[in-house]
């Protein structure tokens, strides 16, 4: 298959138009007319997944995250990101990065994490002005209120963290429920402005914890946790179209020493 038929089919979900104007979503890597024979998925490009990618004698990485989101102004190998990039090209492998502009897609990134909550009726937390259907965040309901202790364990099960932070309930029970996958303690008030009884996001800090207290539960999980299930769109949608690989070498750079 061909590398831009490739893109087409992921950008059919996940415009690379409607990214942030921050960003860098988009064709990191390599030659549109190429040929692609086997696409490794991954939330990072890091060492290990060009490495693995390498291995594996895959042609394609796709992933969530940019390998580049600066301009380069020398490749030496002197930092892992030059070091990727020279590896990468020079074995022929090809990198596209669906971020911002998947993550605001309502069948991207939020959106997954919501369907794997079980929340129904969703829609858009952050619409953009141009249309409803776009934006960041979701926010949905539980089909049944679930205790607010369940509910942390449910979230803490659905996606495998190793640790849950959070503020106190403000209600007893949960069921309308606003999240945003990777970092998004910026949309606490519009969680809030919802009803919402929790937010669920990554990356939170002390104070954007402690403003949230007392009007909305505030749950905070690991940034890479929150996104893994963004290879799992990608599959879906190469699903028989090309051979995929998800990374084994693909997780969060982030450990937790756990006190027993």
């Amino acid at each position: 298959m061909l590398l831009k038929d490739i893109i087409d089919i992921i950008e059919s979900v996940a415009p690379r138009r409607q990214q942030e104007v921050w960003d860098n979503s988009g064709l990191q890597i390599g030659d549109g007319s190429r040929d692609i024979h086997s696409v490794l998925l991954t939330v990072d490009v890091s060492e290990a997944v060009v490495a693995e990618a390498i291995k594996e004698g895959c042609d394609m990485i796709l992933s969530h995250h940019p390998l580049l989101f600066h301009g380069l102004k020398h490749i030496t190998g002197s930092t892992p990101q030059e070091r990727c990039v020279a590896e990468a090209i020079r074995h022929g492998i090809s990198i596209y990065s669906s971020h911002t502009s998947m993550d605001k897609a309502l069948r991207g990134v939020s959106g997954r994490m919501a369907e794997q909550l079980g929340l129904q009726e969703m829609c858009i937390l952050v619409p953009s002005p141009e249309d409803a259907r776009v934006g960041l965040g979701v926010i949905g309901n539980l089909p049944n209120p679930m205790l607010w202790s369940a509910w942390l364990k449910h979230v803490q099960l659905v996606f495998g963290a190793d640790y849950v932070r959070y503020t106190e309930p403000v209600r007893p029970t949960i069921q309308r429920v606003a999240l945003c996958g990777g970092a998004g303690a910026e949309f606490i008030p519009e969680a809030i402005a919802t009803g919402a009884d929790t937010y669920l996001s990554a990356d939170m800090k002390y104070h954007d914890m402690q403003a949230a207290a007392g009007q909305i539960m505030a749950v905070d999980i690991d940034h890479w946790v929150s996104e893994h299930f963004t290879r799992d769109i990608f599959a879906e949608l190469l699903q028989g179209k090309v051979e995929v690989k998800m990374s084994q070498a693909d997780a969060s750079p982030i450990h937790v020493l756990i006190q027993n």
